[in-house]
C-alpha cells in the first residue's frame, strides 16, 4: 500500500479513484504548521531558527496520516506544484520524521498541474525528492514577513496609536493606494475645448476632428478657451470642406496570452465584477474538480498537449479559417516571473462552459475557456482609414481629420473581445471603432454642423482591486498567491476602503504610510521590495543561501528599528504634519491660513495622538479645547466643524443647544456646565442638516418606552456603539432604524425582546445585541448552517457551535465546504458534538507544533490555547503573523 498526501479532501477523493486500491490518499487540509504569532518564533540570534506550532485540528490529521503510514510501504507527497505546496510536503514529512514514523520507507514527491487521470498517472511515473531550494525560499519569505511585522508593528503601536500593523508587502501595496490619492489631491484640472465637424458623404454621416490650424498640428489641450473654439467653429461653418488625402492601412490585432493568476483576477473584475478573492475561490473549486489547471501561476505558456487540444477545438468550433499555420508561443513579460508551470487553461478544451451547473463557475470557466482558445486563434484583421479634409475659404488654414476602421476578419475577436481597461478616462473616445463612408480625394462632404464642447482634464483613476494587482505585478511586488490576500488585509485593518470598486485610503492608512515613508523609507520603496522578491527567486533556484539573505537584511533592518525606538512622539507629529499638510489642511477658498484654529482664532491646528488614534487639536490646549476628526479637516470642514455652533435654546432648561465636533465626530451638547449632557450624531445624520428638534430628541436619550407587562421592569430605548437598541433587565435587542429609537412603542419593544429571547442571542443576557441576521445560509443533514456578522467579526453557526471566520474569508462568499470545515475544527477544539459529515476544504495554514529546519534544534514553543481558526492557503497574505 502506498500512502499519498494531498491538501484537500475533495482532491483526495478524486485522486483515489484514479489510482485504485493499491493507494490510500489522505488530505492534510492545507498547512499543518505555522509560526506562532508571538515573539521568539524566528530567532536571528540562533541563526534564524524557527519554531513551528500545530493546532488541534492539524494534530488529529497528522495522527491519521501517521497511523496510515505505519501500514504503508511508501510515502508519496503530492501537494500543489508551487512554493506553498512544496512547503506543506516538507512540513508533513518533517513532523512524521520527528515522530520516527518514516524509518526506512521510501519517500517521494510528485507534482501535477491538473487533477485529471492522465495527469495524475503521468506524475506518478516521475517522482522526485522535495525541492530543498524551494523550501528554503519559503522559509526565507516566512522569516522576512515575521521579522518585519513583529519589529515594525510594535513601533507603530507606540509611536502612532490607533495603527494596526505593518508588513513587508502589505505596507508597499498601501503606499501605492496612498500615493495615487495624493496625486489626485494635487491634480489641477485644465480646461480645453474640442472642435468636431459633423459631415455627410454619399448619404452616410461621419465626424472629423480639428487636426491643424495654420499648418500646426493641434494637440488635445491647445484650444484652451471658449472664444478660441467659437472662432474656429465660425470659420469652419463659413468654409468649404474637401478631401485632400485618404490613407487606408491594413493592420492586425493579436490575441491575448492565456491567463496567469493576476490577469485572471483583473479580467474577472473588469468583465464579471468578481473581487480577486471571489475569483480565486471559484478557481480553486474548478481546479479541485479537474476542470482547469493549477490556478496560482505567473506563466503564460501552455503544455504542447494543451496547445494541440486548443487547436483541435478551434477547428471544430470555428473552422480552419480561424486556425493559424503554427501554434502561438507566449513568453511572460511580468517582472520576476517564475514560470514554474502552465498558464491557467481548461483540462478539456471541448468542455463547453454551458455544461457547468454552478452559475459562478460557469462564468469564470467561460472566461478561461474563451481566453485559452482565443490565444491560439488567428489575429483580427482591421482596415484603418484616415481622411484629411481641408476647409477652404477661411482666413486661417484649417485641416480636419476623420479616422475609422472596419474589421475585415474577426479572428480571435469572434470569441474574446477587447480587454476592458479599469483606468480608461470617461472622455477618451475610440475613433478607430467608427466606420467611415467610402471617401476619395476631391470629395466635398456636406457640413451638417460644427460642435464645440468644453472639457476638463481628469485626474488619474483610483486603483481598483484589479488595477492594483496589475501594478503590483508590474513592480514585482508579491506573488500570484498573495495579491488578493494582501488587498483583503488592507481592508480588514481599515487602511483602505472599497467604494464603487475603487480603493480609497483611510486616514489611518495614510498616517501609517507617511510614518513609514519618513522613518522607514527604504523598506517601503518599490525597488527594494522587488529586489527582495528577486533574491527569494534566486534562493528557489538554488543560487543564493537563504540564511545569508536574512543576515544581510536583518543586520540593517534591526539596527534601523532600534534607532527608531528612540523617536519622540513630538518628532513623529512634526513629520506627519509636514508630510500630510496638503491632505489634512487643504488650502482655504478665501486664502486664509488653513491651520488657524477656528475656535480661539490664535492657536495653530496640528495632529495630536490619543488612545484611539490621531485627531486634530489646537496648540492653545487646554485653554482652547477645539478638536476635530481628520476626515473633517481633510474635506475642508474646519469651519463648519468648529465648536460652539448654537442650534437654539432648550425650552425646558433654557440652556443653549450646541453643535460641536470632537475627535470621535460631531455631537450635540446641552449648555456649558461641568458635566453637560451630550449625544453623538447617529450614522446617516450630518451636522449640516441637523435641526434643533433633532438635537433635543438626541439629548433626551435614553428614553423610557414603558414597563414590561410580564416583569414590570422598565424598557428603555437608546443609541449605542452598535446603533439603536432597546434594553430590558440587562438584555438588549437591536432596532433596525435610527428613527425608530424615538418612536418605538411598548408593543413593538416587547415583540423585539421576545424575538431576541426566542433566537437565543449570541451574546446572551447583558450582551449587546440579539442574534445577528444571517448573511448566508446552507441546508445540511446535521442542521442549518448560517454565516453571520458578530460583535467580534463574522462567524459561521450550526446549532450550538460558532466558528470565527478567518480574516481572509469574505462572509458573503463562504462555501458550504468551508463552513463545515470551520465548524468541525471548532467542535473538535471545544469538545462540542462534531458534525457527522466531512467536507472539502481549501488549504489552510494553521497554528502549529514546534520544529525547525535550522541545524540547531528549535526551542519548543509554549503551547497556546488550541485555536480552530485557519487561513486558507490560497489567500494567505505575505504578512501572515499580524
Amino acid at each position: 500500500m502506498k500512502l499519498v498526501i494531498v491538501e484537500s479532501p475533495a482532491k483526495a477523493k478524486t485522486i483515489n479513484t484514479y489510482l485504485g486500491k493499491d493507494y490510500e490518499v489522505l488530505a492534510s487540509f492545507g498547512h499543518v504548521r505555522d509560526l506562532p504569532a508571538k515573539d521568539g518564533s524566528v530567532r536571528p540570534e540562533e541563526d534564524f531558527a524557527m519554531s513551528w506550532e500545530v493546532d488541534t485540528a492539524s494534530k488529529k490529521r497528522l495522527t491519521d496520516i501517521g497511523n496510515a503510514l505505519k501500514d504503508a510501504d511508501e510515502l508519496i507527497l503530492a501537494t500543489d506544484p508551487d512554493r506553498e505546496g512544496e512547503a506543506i510536503s516538507w512540513h508533513v514529512l518533517d513532523v512524521l520524521r520527528q515522530k520516527k514514523l518514516v524509518k526506512d520507507k521510501p519517500v517521494s514527491r510528485v507534482v501535477f498541474n491538473a487533477i485529471t487521470k492522465p495527469a495524475i498517472l503521468e506524475a506518478m511515473k516521475h517522482p522526485r525528492q522535495i525541492d530543498e531550494p524551494l523550501v528554503d525560499a519559503y522559509l526565507a519569505r516566512r522569516a522576512l514577513d515575521y521579522l518585519v511585522g513583529f519589529t515594525l508593528s510594535p513601533i507603530l503601536w507606540r509611536k502612532l496609536p490607533g495603527s494596526r500593523s505593518a508588513g513587508r508587502v502589505q505596507s508597499v501595496a498601501l503606499r501605492l493606494v496612498c500615493d495615487r490619492e495624493s496625486e489626485i489631491e494635487r491634480f489641477k484640472a485644465q480646461e480645453y475645448w474640442s472642435v468636431v465637424a459633423k459631415l455627410t458623404e454619399k448619404g452616410k454621416s461621419f465626424e472629423a476632428r480639428l487636426y491643424s490650424v495654420d499648418g500646426k498640428k493641434t494637440d488635445k489641450l491647445d484650444i484652451a478657451t471658449g472664444d478660441e473654439a467659437k472662432a474656429l467653429m465660425t470659420a469652419i461653418d463659413n468654409g468649404v470642406c474637401s478631401v485632400t488625402a485618404v490613407d487606408k492601412k491594413p493592420t492586425k490585432r493579436n490575441p491575448y496570452a492565456p491567463f496567469t493568476t493576476s490577469s485572471l483576477q483583473q479580467d474577472a473584475s473588469s468583465r464579471l465584477g468578481f473581487s480577486p478573492n471571489r475569483t480565486m475561490q471559484i478557481a480553486q473549486r474548478l481546479y479541485e474538480e479537474g476542470i482547469i489547471t493549477y490556478m496560482r501561476t505567473d506563466a503564460v505558456q501552455m503544455a504542447p498537449e494543451g496547445i494541440e487540444a486548443a487547436r483541435r477545438a478551434i477547428a471544430k468550433e470555428f473552422g480552419d479559417a480561424y486556425l493559424p499555420d503554427k501554434p502561438r508561443i507566449y513568453q511572460t513579460k511580468a517582472k520576476n516571473a517564475q514560470e514554474a508551470h502552465e498558464a491557467i487553461r481548461p483540462t478539456d478544451m471541448f468542455r463547453h462552459p454551458n455544461t457547468l451547473r454552478d452559475a459562478d463557475q460557469q462564468k469564470l470557466y467561460g472566461l478561461i475557456w474563451r481566453r485559452t482558445l482565443a490565444s491560439q486563434m488567428k489575429s483580427a484583421e482591421i482596415e484603418r482609414t484616415t481622411a484629411d479634409i481641408q476647409v477652404a475659404g477661411t482666413p486661417r488654414a484649417i485641416e480636419l481629420r476623420a479616422t475609422g476602421s472596419v474589421v475585415t476578419f474577426p479572428g480571435f475577436l469572434a470569441l474574446y473581445g477587447v480587454e476592458a481597461s479599469a483606468d480608461r478616462q470617461p472622455d477618451e473616445d475610440d475613433e478607430d471603432s467608427r466606420e467611415l463612408p467610402p471617401l476619395a480625394v476631391g470629395d466635398r462632404p456636406k457640413l451638417d454642423e460644427t460642435v464645440i464642447e468644453q472639457h476638463f482634464t481628469q485626474p488619474p483613476a483610483r486603483f481598483t482591486e484589479a488595477s492594483l494587482i496589475k501594478k503590483m505585478e508590474e513592480l514585482g511586488i508579491g506573488r500570484p498567491s498573495t495579491y488578493a490576500a494582501t488587498i483583503t488585509v488592507l481592508q480588514d485593518r481599515d487602511y483602505v476602503k472599497l467604494e464603487k470598486r475603487a480603493l480609497y485610503p483611510e486616514d489611518r492608512g495614510r498616517l501609517v504610510t507617511a510614518f513609514l515613508e519618513k522613518f522607514f523609507t527604504r523598506y517601503v520603496e518599490f525597488g527594494f521590495t522587488a529586489s527582495l522578491e528577486e533574491q527569494l527567486d534566486l534562493i528557489s533556484d538554488g543560487k543564493l543561501d537563504w540564511k545569508e539573505v536574512l543576515r544581510l537584511f536583518w543586520a540593517d533592518f534591526n539596527g534601523h528599528a532600534q534607532e527608531m525606538k528612540e523617536l519622540r512622539v513630538t518628532d513623529v507629529l512634526d513629520a506627519l504634519n509636514e508630510m500630510l499638510a496638503d491632505h489634512i489642511f487643504p488650502p482655504k477658498a478665501d486664502g486664509g491660513d488653513p491651520r488657524r484654529c477656528p475656535t480661539c482664532g490664535t492657536g495653530t491646528l496640528s495632529l495630536k495622538l490619543g488612545k484611539f488614534g490621531a485627531f486634530i487639536g489646537c496648540s492653545n490646549y487646554p485653554e482652547c479645547r477645539h478638536t476635530m476628526q481628520l476626515s473633517d479637516a481633510a474635506t475642508g470642514a474646519t469651519e463648519q466643524a468648529s465648536g460652539d455652533g448654537i442650534l437654539g435654546t432648550d425650552p425646558e432648561s433654557g440652556e443653549q443647544v450646541l453643535l460641536k465636533s470632537g475627535r470621535f465626530g460631531p455631537y450635540v451638547q446641552l449648555g456649558e456646565g461641568a458635566e453637560p449632557k451630550r449625544s453623538s450624531l447617529p450614522k446617516g445624520w450630518t451636522p449640516g442638516t441637523l435641526t434643533l428638534d433633532q438635537a433635543l430628541q438626541l439629548l433626551k436619550l435614553p428614553r423610557i418606552v414603558g414597563d414590561h407587562p410580564e416583569t414590570g421592569k422598565s424598557i428603555s430605548a437608546g443609541l449605542g456603539r452598535y446603533g439603536p437598541f432597546i434594553l430590558h433587565d440587562g438584555t438588549y435587542a437591536n432596532l433596525p432604524d435610527v428613527e425608530e429609537v424615538f418612536t418605538v412603542g411598548l408593543n413593538r419593544a416587547v415583540d423585539l425582546l421576545a424575538a431576541k429571547a426566542a433566537g437565543g442571542g449570541r451574546f446572551g443576557k447583558g450582551g449587546a445585541r440579539g442574534t445577528p441576521a444571517a448573511i448566508k445560509t446552507f441546508e445540511h443533514d446535521d442542521g442549518a448552517i448560517s454565516v453571520r456578522e458578530g460583535k467580534y467579526g463574522p462567524y459561521v453557526n450550526q446549532g450550538k457551535v460558532n466558528a470565527t471566520l478567518p480574516k481572509t474569508m469574505v462572509p458573503a462568499e463562504v462555501t458550504l465546504e468551508q463552513a463545515l470545515e470551520l465548524i468541525k475544527a471548532r467542535a473538535e477544539a471545544s469538545g462540542a458534538k462534531k458534525p457527522a459529515r466531512k467536507a472539502a476544504a481549501k488549504k489552510a495554514p494553521a497554528k502549529k507544533a514546534t520544529a525547525a529546519k535550522a541545524d540547531k534544534p528549535a526551542k519548543k514553543a509554549v503551547a497556546k490555547k488550541p485555536a480552530a481558526k485557519k487561513a486558507t492557503k490560497n489567500t494567505e497574505p505575505e504578512d501572515t503573523p499580524f
